[in-house]
């Protein structure tokens, strides 16, 4: 019984932590544009390069 003294705790911390993580990305840019990095791979466009060799 004397553990949930110390789990009860350290998991509203590591919630806290994690909601402060995740408003930190939201506000900060972090998924504004999700289809973009997807999709950069297949827009790839090697021809612009000069060949090598």
């Amino acid at each position: 019984m004397t553990i949930l003294y110390l789990l009860l705790p350290l998991s509203l911390l590591f919630v806290l932590a994690i909601g402060v993580s995740l408003w930190w990305a939201v506000f900060n840019g972090q998924y504004d544009d999700t289809d973009d990095a997807g999709t950069a791979i297949l827009r790839d466009d090697d021809s612009a390069r000069p060949p090598r060799g």
